[in-house]
């Protein structure tokens, strides 16, 4: 009979599968050995893998040349990393390696821009994508960056009274029109608490606030519409007739607006968040590209230049949370809890706000039998727990029969968004500390290299804050 965990992760998935195998009961990702790592650094643990940021972005970068080439597409294909789903140092240079640009969402970001400016890590060639709504300092920001001569900040307009704050804080004798854009406030699907995005400008005023306001105003120059649906880019009736309502407009806008020559269609690839993910990434690149030059052949206009503003996928698959089982709890006949030493709610935030699944796999104990548990974080909320995975309704673990002997467990593809929406070093929840955190690179040789980037938060620091 096969009730080990290794049999039923055979069973349930076509595995070994990308950067995950197992040896000797021990899981090993992108062939480092996990349990090597917890024995060098403890639990709880966060990981970032610093290669697959390269990795992803040379990836979207080929298929997107590899589509636009299978059609004659003639325009350009930018890749820009959106900050906001990570904006640690370390990724950001990691993406700057590999020839990205950066789009912003607050006046920090282009803080964070000038400090790798500093560095010599960015120069002002750089295309900046400045998106959101803007308060005053962010415009003021912007407005600094402009006269500094950043030629390539292209404000990207979210609101109709966003142009008159930047004119203000435009020099009458600018020699150079500064780039703008309009962000379309797109339809959301029937399923949502409302109808049109609070972001963007909704489609009816686009034209006439090109014709009454940026066309007649010598300082700027509309070169980009951005298209950008929170339920990303999908193989849906709901996607594809988003963006063809986009590319009319586009096209319309085109014929009145020469200078338009850009199109930004945001961010929303997928990363896997379970084994059993099927996403056919050629496939959606191949059809976005065909539908634009169809659309633009359509109308007579020559096709725009692609941007995009890739974070989540960019960064997600390089991070993994790890944690240690303290002990298990059987509450009643049928939950089994196994309690880690850290929590949910305070260092995976997106588990408990939006019920977001991650991979998960334990780190040893392999070819244990396994059970149906309840995973259980350390606050006294109740509802810090992990209970199913993206692909079933239940989570099934190795047996852990003695605290002595303990169960590892750890997350994968967990890089994007964790750290910002828990408050990274700050305070959290029932005052549990950030975890450590690593990276880890390989060398020329491909060497692995690892390296402590942040230990655990102390107590010292979290009284501070809290003004002790």
């Amino acid at each position: 009979m096969k009730n080990k965990y290794v049999d039923l992760v055979g069973q349930t998935f076509d595995f070994p599968q990308d950067e995950f195998r197992v040896e000797d009961g021990t899981l090993y990702v992108n062939d480092i050995n996990m349990m090597d790592i917890i024995k060098e650094y403890g639990t709880p643990l966060k990981i970032t893998y610093l290669p697959k940021i390269t990795s992803q972005i040379q990836r979207a970068k080929r298929m997107f040349r590899n589509a636009m080439s299978k059609v004659s597409y003639d325009g350009e294909y930018h890749y820009c990393y959106c900050t906001k789903s990570s904006q640690f140092e370390f990724v950001v240079e990691q993406a700057l390696k590999s020839g990205v640009h950066i789009e912003t969402s607050s006046a920090y970001d282009l803080n964070l821009i000038q400090k790798l400016y500093e560095r010599d890590l960015v120069d002002k060639d750089l295309i900046v994508i400045c998106n959101g709504f803007k308060r005053p300092q962010y415009i003021a920001n912007i407005g600094q960056f402009l006269r500094e001569g950043w030629n390539n900040v292209i404000d990207i307009l979210d609101n109709k009274n966003e142009l008159e704050d930047l004119d203000n804080v435009i020099p009458d004798d600018i020699t150079e029109p500064v780039k703008v854009g309009i962000r379309i406030a797109a339809e959301e699907e029937p399923s949502f608490d409302f109808y049109t995005s609070r972001l963007g400008i909704r489609y009816s005023d686009i034209i006439p606030f090109y014709k009454n306001g940026i066309s007649r105003n010598p300082k700027f120059s509309l070169k980009m519409l951005h298209f950008f649906i929170n339920t990303g880019i999908r193989d849906t009736s709901y996607y594809w007739n988003e963006l063809s309502r986009c590319l009319n407009l586009y096209c319309d806008l085109k014929q009145i607006c020469p200078e338009l020559d850009s199109l930004n269609i945001g961010g929303g690839l997928p990363i896997k968040t379970s084994l059993a993910m099927d996403y056919d990434y050629k496939y959606m690149i191949e059809e976005i590209i065909y539908q634009i030059k169809t659309v633009c052949e359509a109308h007579g206009v020559p096709v725009p230049d692609i941007y995009s503003e890739f974070g989540n996928f960019t960064v997600g698959e390089s991070g993994a949370t790890i944690f240690k089982v303290l002990d298990v709890k059987q509450q009643n006949d049928r939950e089994c809890w196994y309690m880690v030493d850290n929590s949910f709610m305070t260092t995976m935030p997106d588990t408990w706000g939006l019920n977001q699944r991650f991979i998960l796999f334990p780190i040893n104990k392999w070819n244990d039998e396994y059970h149906r548990v309840f995973i259980g974080g350390l606050t006294c909320d109740s509802k810090d727990y992990y209970n199913s995975e993206a692909h079933a309704n239940a989570i099934f673990l190795p047996v852990m029969k003695s605290r002595r002997d303990p169960l590892y467990i750890g997350f994968f593809h967990t890089g994007a968004y964790q750290e910002a929406i828990s408050g990274y070093g700050g305070v959290k929840h029932c005052l549990q500390p950030s975890p450590t955190h690593i990276l880890i690179d390989r060398d020329k040789d491909g060497k692995i290299m690892t390296r402590l980037f942040a230990p655990e938060q102390s107590s010292e620091s979290m009284l501070k804050i809290l003004g002790y």
